[in-house]
């Protein structure tokens, strides 16, 4: 990755929290761990965990019915000339690290 893919992914990172954070209802907490871009940067997926678990799907379907609107924010909230494709996921990677985590915490006591 290039300087420039990783700005931009630190961009698309805040922007993705802040976006999150303002049209959420507060029912659950949202945090997006990380941005994914294509080798061309015309395709970017952000990833977020959401506790408590039990509303991850609402969440992920709230995201992904409100990524127009997201673009929207990106536009008028960064000076990025091109606004890649934008799509929401679940970290499914921090899940398991976390539930790794976890384990082996009840191991060591």
């Amino acid at each position: 990755m290039s300087t420039r893919d990783d700005r931009i992914k630190e961009i698309l990172r805040d922007l993705g929290a802040r976006f999150l954070l303002i049209n959420g209802n507060g029912s659950s907490l949202i945090t997006v761990t990380n941005v994914e871009l294509t080798s061309r940067g015309k395709n970017a997926t952000i990833f977020f965990t959401v506790f408590p678990v039990e509303f991850e799907k609402t969440a992920l379907e709230f995201a992904k019915r409100k990524r127009s609107e997201f673009k929207e924010f990106v536009m008028d909230n960064s000076k990025l000339g091109r606004i890649p494709q934008l799509d929401f996921e679940i970290d499914t990677g921090e899940k398991n690290r976390q539930k790794i985590d976890s384990l082996l915490g009840q191991q060591i006591k």
